[in-house]
């Protein structure tokens, strides 16, 4: 049986309406947070995380501008829905005194969920007053907290978001698949320890994008079992470069594998791209590797393979890497180095470095050629080198 034809404009409305539906949206203000940067406001976002995270419909929390206090919070998975935006337009901050979240690993920590995007606002670790204290020796300081990290998570999005003065790393994605991250700023102290910017670790399709990162670490640092990373248009400076590892800490460890790196500048920073691996038997790898178009402005190590990282020489002096590096191309690497060597290729004895590539690469220092130190490496070189190759073939 047919339906009257007057039935038929209203369900096209009908259809079209619920096709268009407009995400659910929490204020944290009706949750009662506090922009006046006093309130601890946990409470608040946690109830506004329940609501969305239990709705079956795409849902945002909304963030007002202000200032809200948070201790350290979990934003647990699994959800409803895989459609959670997180809009900030203002200022998250962490308590002043380090101790409240300095051993609580996390400070911000979303785990086990998917489809959830973050756009836009500040996260402020406020985590000058921590440095202070590792600086001076004192034994009793806390480790320090990670300021946002994703942890086992899908489908993830981090956009316009600036993180500041975190007590540890900035940003941790773990455990993760298909995470893009554009348009983001890190900032904290160059002499501020263990602040690296972005690190990634046990991941697969990890996008890094459009980003400025300057801290006391690594701009961005890639763990064991990250595989498939792009990073591109990334500015680094403050800070220990881009580095792959450090790895081969575990005898057992998953490899690094298929990574590009491109259109990148460093400025300032004490490496350029870096590969390191502890000077100790592991399993790890690290293969097809792509440093692309990369600028280096006043860099002390602008190539660096390290693999005899081996910190305060404890638990492995003496011991060769086994961390296996091949297939890693250095193309269209140009500036200036502020040492004297601007390529250093320090490979294992007992697993020498194969398939190195260098393609095009101009460094200079003090207006000469940079030198060229290589140990244990075997590879071959194309287009204009400088330094001169110092490659096995």
């Amino acid at each position: 049986m047919s339906l009257p034809f007057k039935f038929l404009p209203f369900l096209f409305i009908l259809f079209f309406s619920s096709s268009l539906a407009i995400p659910l949206s929490y204020n944290v203000l009706s949750f009662g947070a506090r922009p006046d940067g006093r309130t601890d406001s946990v409470k608040s976002f946690l109830a506004a995380w329940a609501k969305a995270c239990g709705s079956a419909e795409a849902a945002i929390i909304y963030v007002p501008p202000g200032r809200y206090l948070l201790r350290n919070v979990v934003f647990q998975g699994q959800c409803k829905n895989n459609d959670i935006t997180i809009r900030i337009d203002g200022t998250l901050v962490a308590p002043a005194d380090y101790h409240v979240i300095g051993n609580a690993e996390n400070w911000i920590l979303f785990e086990h969920v998917s489809g959830v995007s973050i756009n836009g606002g500040v996260l402020d670790g406020q985590g000058a007053g921590l440095w202070a204290c590792k600086k001076s020796d004192n034994s009793n300081c806390p480790s320090g907290a990670t300021t946002l990290r994703f942890s086992n998570s899908n489908n993830v999005v981090i956009n316009g978001l600036a993180s500041v003065d975190s007590q540890m790393f900035h940003i941790v994605i773990n455990g993760c698949n298909d995470v893009k991250v554009q348009g983001v700023k890190v900032s904290a102290a160059g002499d501020s320890p263990n602040t690296d910017g972005i690190h990634v670790q046990s991941s697969i399709g990890v996008t890094i994008l459009d980003s400025k990162i300057g801290t006391g670490d690594d701009c961005v640092s890639v763990g064991p079992g990250a595989t498939n990373l792009w990073i591109e248009n990334v500015a680094c400076g403050p800070g220990h470069g881009i580095s792959i590892g450090s790895l081969g800490k575990e005898q057992q460890e998953a490899g690094v594998q298929n990574v590009t790196v491109t259109s990148v500048t460093f400025t300032g920073t004490q490496n350029g791209v870096r590969i390191k691996s502890w000077g100790r038997t592991s399993s790890g790898f690290a293969r097809n590797i792509l440093f692309q178009h990369a600028l280096m402005n006043n860099v002390d190590n602008p190539i660096i393979i390290d693999q005899n990282y081996c910190p305060d020489n404890e638990n492995c002096p003496g011991q060769a890497s086994r961390v296996k590096i091949s297939n890693v191309i250095y193309q269209d690497i140009h500036g200036t180095s502020a040492t004297e060597v601007g390529v250093k290729l320090d490979c294992s004895s007992k697993n020498p470095c194969t398939g190195i590539s260098l393609e095009d690469v101009k460094l200079v220092y003090k207006n000469q050629p940079a030198e060229a130190s290589c140990t244990n490496a075997d590879g071959s070189a194309s287009g204009f080198i400088l330094p001169n190759s110092c490659l096995k073939t």
